[in-house]
């Protein structure tokens, strides 16, 4: 069974920085695709950011280009997405999830696995 742990949301003013972790259990980390979405309330999930499995290519959705940066430790079983110049259109929920697949893709559907999610709050 795959468990994914989110962590790291909190409230932040306009032009900060979090840093999301996803912990993952199981031995197999370094076959999946990770991505990570957010919902804010009333709107659908969306796509945020995706690496491959090596950690050598991401994707990005236009809004937090430049911005954030997806990243992860094959060794430590951990995803993270790093979130600079924070703005209140980013507040939302932030859950990570898990692909075992070679391609990144953007849709949420296509994720197997998911994290509880960690909510980020940006006051303006």
């Amino acid at each position: 069974q795959v468990q994914l742990v989110d962590s790291g949301g909190g409230l932040v003013q306009t032009g900060g920085s979090l840093r999301l972790s996803c912990a993952a259990s199981g031995r197999t980390f370094s076959s999946w695709v990770m991505g990570w979405f957010r919902q804010a309330p009333g709107k659908e999930r969306e796509f945020v950011a995706a690496i491959d499995r090596s950690g050598g290519n991401t994707y990005y959705a236009d809004s937090v280009k430049a911005r954030f940066t997806i990243s992860r430790d094959n060794a430590e079983n951990t995803a993270y997405l790093q979130m600079n110049s924070l703005k209140p259109e980013d507040t939302a929920v932030y859950y990570c999830a898990a692909r075992p697949s070679l391609v990144p893709v953007t849709s949420p559907d296509e994720y197997k696995y998911w994290g509880q999610g960690t909510q980020v709050t940006v006051s303006s």
